[in-house]
């Protein structure tokens, strides 16, 4: 049985996420709101809101669930070779906003999203607050590419990428990957199977698992720097 959330109680806990239904696959709550510390608190428990524009607020904790420890990383030659080349810039929490609306465009097969303007404004009002955060790559001073994604104590928890000129979300991956290393970052959940991700080292875990590590990361703390407004060339 789903639990409903009350809109106007965002500190209402959670159910286990045992509970979750298997079909379809993950959901767990519906309801709610999207509230910073709603949010937070979702993630810290390995669940993210999904839904469709005009649908119930729903929440899910897939299984098996998509992750990568940095550590584990294996990119490509062609994008080791990419990211040697320098043709692109690429920073730190510079636009934020300008990213998440990118991603919000619907890709060609698409005619709508899943990141309405109701998620756009949470999350802008977590990064606004140092939670969630944005990598984007630029070619002459245009944004061509880019992902965000959600820092928690030493998880990172993306969310969503793009791109207007090949190659350039997959630039912004690797890019993130070394800063997170950098960091004392432990883990990345990509939240649901993606070929090329599991190519580059993801695995995808049962979800007691992940839980297990997002419990042991999520409240350590990483470096000082980390997420500081920086230009890579």
């Amino acid at each position: 049985m789903l639990t409903y959330l009350d809109p106007n109680l965002p500190e209402q806990p959670f159910p286990r996420v045992k509970h979750a239904l298997k079909d379809p696959d993950g959901l767990i709550a519906v309801g709610g709101c999207l509230s910073p510390e709603r949010l937070i608190n979702a993630y810290k428990h390995g669940i993210f809101p999904w839904y469709n524009p005009g649908d119930p607020l729903l929440w899910w904790s897939p299984n098996p669930r998509l992750c990568l420890l940095p550590n584990q990383f294996k990119p490509s030659k062609s994008l080791q070779r990419l990211a040697r080349k320098n043709n692109f810039t690429v920073r730190i929490d510079q636009s934020f906003n300008a990213v998440i609306k990118a991603c919000a465009m619907p890709r060609k097969t698409q005619t709508e999203t899943w990141i309405s303007p109701e998620m756009i404004n949470a999350y802008q009002t977590l990064h606004n607050i140092g939670v969630a955060h944005s990598i984007e790559v630029y070619r002459n001073n245009t944004l061509v590419g880019g992902l965000y994604g959600l820092g928690i104590g030493q998880v990172f928890f993306g969310e969503s990428m793009f791109h207007t000129e090949s190659n350039a979300s997959k630039l912004a991956f690797y890019f993130l990957i070394g800063k997170l290393r950098e960091w004392n970052y432990q883990l990345i959940d990509c939240q649901v199977k993606s070929e090329h991700l599991i190519n580059w080292g993801a695995q995808e875990l049962p979800r007691d698992e992940f839980i297990a590590l997002v419990n042991q990361y999520s409240t350590r703390y990483t470096a000082v720097d980390a997420w500081r407004k920086i230009a890579h060339d």
